[in-house]
């Protein structure tokens, strides 16, 4: 945060950042949701929908939107395809686990494929080996520990540019950054669930599997105080900025949100989950009057 702000400009990087963190903290809040009730098939698709449908709303409805009307449809375009492309590029140099998506064995001929018998095959195969104690207190390989980091950093790198949105918006009007901040917050938490599920299918204790979803969650006020600091100098980017992270959050809804949904869900309850997420966009830009 630059040392020569005044006191103003000092209580916008406190109110946005309070806000970023406030929508952090939903991946925190299905993070206690999966470890106390484990979703089945149709709420894990129904609730990843919701998910895809509030970040695909979010962007084409209010972040490009306002990009188009602030500074013309060229910089709009070319912002949004900078943040696609950003993303499309960080997504293949830096490695991850994209959601629930860990490396499993391969089942064995003649054995059924499916996430729950992978699951089970997982757990078979890891506690072979010496290596973390999980909730059973058997032992488990480090496999699930470098699978959750790399769980980790794939959420780390969707809350990066969500907190770039949340710091843009606010940049550009405090009530618009609070309505991108609450949108964020409802999307965080089936991210959330996605993020400790796996962990504790795989028999990860439960407050590390919660500790993963809370964490990666808290590295979304780091992109927002990047925004608004960048935003704060470069003032005529803000249109662009706003564009930026819609095409950033547009890739990241249809390259893994609906993916994950329908592989590990049911697809008509994922169907349905994104209408139900651009519904909330839509109550959630009326209350708020953006």
């Amino acid at each position: 945060m630059p040392s020569n702000l005044q006191p103003a400009e000092m209580s916008i990087f406190a109110q946005v950042l309070l806000l970023s963190l406030a929508a952090g903290l939903g991946t925190g809040l299905g993070g206690l949701i999966a470890i106390i009730r484990k979703p089945g098939r149709r709420s894990f698709g129904l609730l990843m929908g919701v998910t895809a449908g509030v970040m695909i709303s979010l962007s084409f409805m209010e972040l490009v939107s306002e990009a188009w009307e602030m500074a013309g449809y060229l910089t709009a375009t070319l912002g949004f395809t900078a943040g696609a492309v950003f993303m499309l590029v960080v997504d293949i140099l830096i490695p991850h686990v994209r959601f629930s998506e860990a490396e499993m064995p391969a089942p064995t001929p003649g054995m059924p494929s499916s996430p729950d018998w992978e699951f089970e095959a997982a757990k078979r195969q890891l506690r072979r080996r010496r290596g973390w104690f999980g909730r059973t207190g058997k032992p488990m390989d480090r496999t699930l520990l470098k699978t959750g980091v790399l769980i980790a950093i794939g959420i780390t790198i969707h809350n990066m540019p969500e907190g770039i949105a949340v710091g843009a918006g606010y940049a550009h009007q405090p009530q618009f950054g609070l309505f991108i901040a609450a949108a964020i917050a409802l999307h965080n938490i089936p991210e959330g669930i996605a993020t400790a599920l796996p962990l504790c299918k795989a028999g990860a204790r439960r407050r590390d599997a919660l500790r993963m979803a809370l964490l990666s969650g808290l590295t979304e006020p780091v992109g927002a105080m990047l925004a608004l600091s960048f935003l704060s100098i470069f003032t005529d980017l803000l249109p662009a900025a706003l564009a930026f992270a819609g095409g950033v959050m547009t890739f990241i809804t249809l390259d893994e949100l609906i993916p994950a949904a329908r592989e590990h869900g049911h697809q008509h309850w994922t169907a349905i989950g994104i209408i139900v997420g651009a519904i909330f966009v839509f109550l959630l830009s009326g209350i708020f009057g953006v």
